[in-house]
Protein backbone atom coordinates (compact mmCIF):
# COMPACT_ATOMS: atom_id res chain seq x y z
CA UNK A 1 0.00 0.00 0.00
CA UNK A 2 1.04 3.42 -0.31
CA UNK A 3 2.50 5.90 1.97
CA UNK A 4 0.10 9.12 2.61
CA UNK A 5 1.16 12.07 4.28
CA UNK A 6 4.37 14.25 4.20
CA UNK A 7 5.30 17.61 3.47
CA UNK A 8 2.11 19.87 2.39
CA UNK A 9 1.74 22.24 -0.85
CA UNK A 10 -0.44 24.99 -0.09
CA UNK A 11 -2.29 26.17 -2.84
CA UNK A 12 -4.61 28.88 -2.25
CA UNK A 13 -7.28 28.82 -5.06
CA UNK A 14 -10.59 27.54 -5.72
CA UNK A 15 -10.91 26.05 -9.36
CA UNK A 16 -7.78 24.86 -9.95
CA UNK A 17 -8.39 23.00 -13.00
CA UNK A 18 -6.38 19.89 -14.74
CA UNK A 19 -5.03 21.91 -17.29
CA UNK A 20 -3.45 23.86 -14.82
CA UNK A 21 -2.46 20.45 -12.74
CA UNK A 22 -0.45 19.20 -16.17
CA UNK A 23 -0.54 21.54 -19.54
CA UNK A 24 -2.89 19.31 -22.42
CA UNK A 25 -0.28 20.00 -24.55
CA UNK A 26 1.94 17.53 -22.57
CA UNK A 27 -0.76 14.49 -22.92
CA UNK A 28 1.16 13.22 -25.94
CA UNK A 29 3.71 11.68 -23.65
CA UNK A 30 4.15 8.23 -23.73
CA UNK A 31 4.64 7.24 -19.73
CA UNK A 32 2.99 8.26 -16.44
CA UNK A 33 6.84 9.42 -15.47
CA UNK A 34 6.92 11.57 -18.66
CA UNK A 35 5.00 14.10 -17.35
CA UNK A 36 6.76 14.27 -14.26
CA UNK A 37 8.44 17.85 -15.16
CA UNK A 38 5.38 19.61 -16.18
CA UNK A 39 3.67 19.23 -12.91
CA UNK A 40 1.81 22.61 -11.85
CA UNK A 41 3.39 24.21 -14.74
CA UNK A 42 0.50 26.51 -15.69
CA UNK A 43 -0.71 27.44 -11.92
CA UNK A 44 -0.41 31.06 -11.15
CA UNK A 45 -0.53 31.86 -7.50
CA UNK A 46 1.79 34.45 -6.47
CA UNK A 47 4.74 33.44 -4.96
CA UNK A 48 4.01 29.69 -6.62
CA UNK A 49 7.19 28.37 -8.23
CA UNK A 50 6.31 25.08 -9.90
CA UNK A 51 9.71 24.15 -10.06
CA UNK A 52 10.99 25.04 -6.28
CA UNK A 53 11.61 23.17 -3.14
CA UNK A 54 8.08 23.47 -1.65
CA UNK A 55 6.58 21.62 -4.79
CA UNK A 56 9.60 18.95 -5.34
CA UNK A 57 9.22 17.99 -1.55
CA UNK A 58 5.23 17.84 -1.56
CA UNK A 59 3.13 14.52 -0.66
CA UNK A 60 0.02 16.10 0.71
CA UNK A 61 -1.60 19.23 -1.40
CA UNK A 62 -4.13 21.21 0.96
CA UNK A 63 -6.44 23.21 -1.80
CA UNK A 64 -9.60 25.30 -1.97
CA UNK A 65 -12.90 24.33 -3.66
CA UNK A 66 -13.88 22.81 -6.99
CA UNK A 67 -10.08 21.15 -7.34
CA UNK A 68 -9.50 18.99 -10.58
CA UNK A 69 -12.57 20.91 -12.58
CA UNK A 70 -11.87 21.05 -16.56
CA UNK A 71 -11.14 18.19 -18.34
CA UNK A 72 -11.86 14.69 -17.10
CA UNK A 73 -8.23 13.09 -18.05
CA UNK A 74 -6.35 10.77 -15.92
CA UNK A 75 -3.09 12.95 -16.61
CA UNK A 76 -3.81 14.88 -13.55
CA UNK A 77 -3.94 12.39 -10.68
CA UNK A 78 -1.28 10.56 -12.88
CA UNK A 79 0.81 13.61 -12.64
CA UNK A 80 0.34 14.12 -8.70
CA UNK A 81 1.41 10.58 -8.35
CA UNK A 82 4.63 10.11 -10.17
CA UNK A 83 5.62 13.56 -8.03
CA UNK A 84 5.07 11.38 -4.85
CA UNK A 85 2.06 13.50 -4.13
CA UNK A 86 -0.59 10.58 -3.42
CA UNK A 87 -3.40 12.92 -0.92
CA UNK A 88 -4.92 16.19 -2.17
CA UNK A 89 -6.99 17.95 0.87
CA UNK A 90 -9.96 20.59 -0.56
CA UNK A 91 -13.26 21.84 0.12
CA UNK A 92 -14.93 19.84 -2.88
CA UNK A 93 -13.12 18.22 -6.45
CA UNK A 94 -14.85 18.28 -9.52
CA UNK A 95 -16.34 14.66 -9.75
CA UNK A 96 -14.73 12.96 -12.31
CA UNK A 97 -11.21 13.98 -11.20
CA UNK A 98 -12.33 13.01 -7.39
CA UNK A 99 -12.80 9.41 -8.92
CA UNK A 100 -9.69 9.72 -11.24
CA UNK A 101 -7.97 9.96 -8.00
CA UNK A 102 -9.53 6.90 -5.98
CA UNK A 103 -9.30 4.96 -9.19
CA UNK A 104 -5.67 5.29 -9.59
CA UNK A 105 -5.68 4.74 -5.37
CA UNK A 106 -5.23 8.34 -4.03
CA UNK A 107 -7.05 10.02 -1.56
CA UNK A 108 -9.04 13.23 -2.45
CA UNK A 109 -10.56 14.11 0.79
CA UNK A 110 -13.20 16.80 1.47
CA UNK A 111 -12.83 19.29 4.57
CA UNK A 112 -15.84 21.85 5.47
CA UNK A 113 -14.32 25.41 4.29
CA UNK A 114 -13.90 26.10 8.27
CA UNK A 115 -11.38 23.02 8.79
CA UNK A 116 -9.54 23.97 5.41
CA UNK A 117 -9.01 27.59 6.74
CA UNK A 118 -8.11 26.10 10.06
CA UNK A 119 -5.05 24.32 7.40
CA UNK A 120 -4.24 26.84 5.81
CA UNK A 121 -3.12 28.97 9.11
CA UNK A 122 -0.17 25.84 9.12
CA UNK A 123 0.96 27.18 6.01
CA UNK A 124 2.82 30.21 7.53
CA UNK A 125 5.01 28.39 8.84
CA UNK A 126 6.30 26.69 5.62
CA UNK A 127 7.14 23.37 7.65
CA UNK A 128 3.62 21.77 8.13
CA UNK A 129 3.74 18.50 8.04
CA UNK A 130 0.50 15.79 7.52
CA UNK A 131 -0.37 11.99 7.87
CA UNK A 132 -2.94 10.10 6.76
CA UNK A 133 -4.52 7.08 8.07
CA UNK A 134 -7.29 6.32 5.89
CA UNK A 135 -8.12 2.93 7.49
CA UNK A 136 -9.13 5.06 10.82
CA UNK A 137 -9.83 8.52 8.32
CA UNK A 138 -8.15 10.69 10.34
CA UNK A 139 -5.67 13.26 9.19
CA UNK A 140 -3.00 14.36 11.76
CA UNK A 141 -1.50 18.10 10.53
CA UNK A 142 1.68 19.85 12.98
CA UNK A 143 4.35 21.91 13.26
CA UNK A 144 6.93 23.03 15.06
CA UNK A 145 5.30 20.33 18.54
CA UNK A 146 1.72 21.33 17.27
CA UNK A 147 -0.53 18.53 16.84
CA UNK A 148 -4.14 18.02 15.85
CA UNK A 149 -6.27 15.26 14.43
CA UNK A 150 -9.10 15.60 12.17
CA UNK A 151 -11.87 13.15 10.83
CA UNK A 152 -12.46 12.99 7.45
CA UNK A 153 -15.72 10.65 5.47
CA UNK A 154 -14.87 8.27 2.76
CA UNK A 155 -17.14 6.01 1.21
CA UNK A 156 -16.68 2.37 1.71
CA UNK A 157 -15.86 1.70 -1.87
CA UNK A 158 -13.41 4.55 -2.36
CA UNK A 159 -11.62 3.36 0.73
CA UNK A 160 -11.71 0.28 -0.81
CA UNK A 161 -9.93 1.39 -4.15
CA UNK A 162 -7.35 3.42 -1.96
CA UNK A 163 -6.21 0.48 0.36
CA UNK A 164 -6.30 -1.82 -2.40
CA UNK A 165 -3.75 0.95 -4.37
CA UNK A 166 -6.37 1.60 -7.39
CA UNK A 167 -9.35 -0.13 -9.03
CA UNK A 168 -7.00 -2.35 -11.25
CA UNK A 169 -5.57 -3.78 -7.87
CA UNK A 170 -8.79 -4.35 -6.34
CA UNK A 171 -10.48 -5.94 -9.07
CA UNK A 172 -7.28 -8.37 -9.17
CA UNK A 173 -8.42 -9.03 -5.76
CA UNK A 174 -11.72 -9.31 -6.01
CA UNK A 175 -12.85 -10.56 -9.33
Amino acid sequence: MKSFGGPVLFLDRDDINTDEIIPARYLTEITKEDLKPYILEDLKLPGFDPKGPHTKAARVIVSRANFGCGSSREHAPWVLEVNGITVVIAESFARIFRQNMFNCGMAAIELDKGTIDRLFLYAESGEARIGIDIEKQEIVVGRSGEEEKIRFDMLPFDKALVMSGGWVDYADRNY
